[in-house]
């Protein structure tokens, strides 16, 4: 378990003692670091309750009560549940964010939702299974080269986009933080550390840098991920503490 003490946002406003966060879910699932990289973006409080993966807990009673799915992560809200990361992080940011973070006027609100769940659909999605779990999860003499190569070419077709638009500004939607970062630059840290061929992206490269120097990325999202790989599996992977 965790339990964060309340941060400052950076609007100078605090969370208010009467809101209490519980989240469900390991801090090694990658969900899971995406909306607590928000949640201390947004400076918000939070009490994490270990379920998933080795430590269990997805078929309780009163987890599936929260989440029919199994899935983590989920939040309880002063007894009220929520799952799904991007519905529960613009459910957050609607209540606590900074306007840099979820802007006020709808359009921006649009452009920033926009990118988000194209980060979450194209990006994430194609990186975490067709790439990171079959070499995390497979020593390198039974790897499959052909499927990673072919799923490194479909995620490339989707970084390629981002490189263009981190050539123009120091994050997706333009000079500050947003959720869309939080849904794509989560996956950075994996995507950087595991042994892969990857193709030059300096603008990508230098993003995830500028991330690595938020203390909540560092806290939420280098994680070490050790325990979800398989022996000899990652022979230049950095055990982050």
């Amino acid at each position: 378990m965790s339990l964060r003490p309340i941060w400052r946002r950076s609007d100078g406003m605090t969370q208010s003692a009467a809101t209490h966060f519980t989240v469900h879910g390991r801090a090694t699932s990658s969900n899971v670091q995406a909306l607590l990289w928000g949640m201390e973006e947004m400076g918000l409080a939070y009490h994490r309750v270990d379920r998933g993966g080795d430590h269990g807990g997805l078929d309780e009673p009163h987890f599936l009560a929260m989440n029919p799915q199994g899935l983590i992560p989920v939040l309880e809200v002063d007894g009220r549940a929520l799952f799904e990361t991007a519905a529960i992080l613009r459910y957050l940011a609607g209540e606590h964010a900074a306007p840099h973070l979820w802007p006020e006027d709808p359009l921006a609100r649009a452009e920033v939702d926009m990118w988000a769940e194209w980060a979450k659909h194209e990006v994430a999605a194609r990186f975490t299974g067709p790439v990171f779990w079959r070499v995390a999860r497979t020593p390198p003499k039974r790897r499959e080269p052909d499927l990673i190569r072919a799923a490194l070419d479909r995620l490339n077709a989707e970084l390629a986009i981002a490189e263009e638009r981190l050539k123009r500004t120091p994050f997706l939607i333009g000079e500050a933080l947003t959720l869309a970062d939080i849904q794509f630059g989560h996956i950075l840290y994996r995507y950087f550390d595991i042994e892969l061929d990857r193709r030059p992206f300096t603008a990508i490269h230098d993003y995830y840098t500028r991330l690595t120097e938020r203390s909540a990325y560092q806290r939420t999202v280098m994680v070490s991920y050790v325990s979800l790989t398989l022996p000899g599996s990652l022979p230049r992977m950095t055990d982050t503490p």
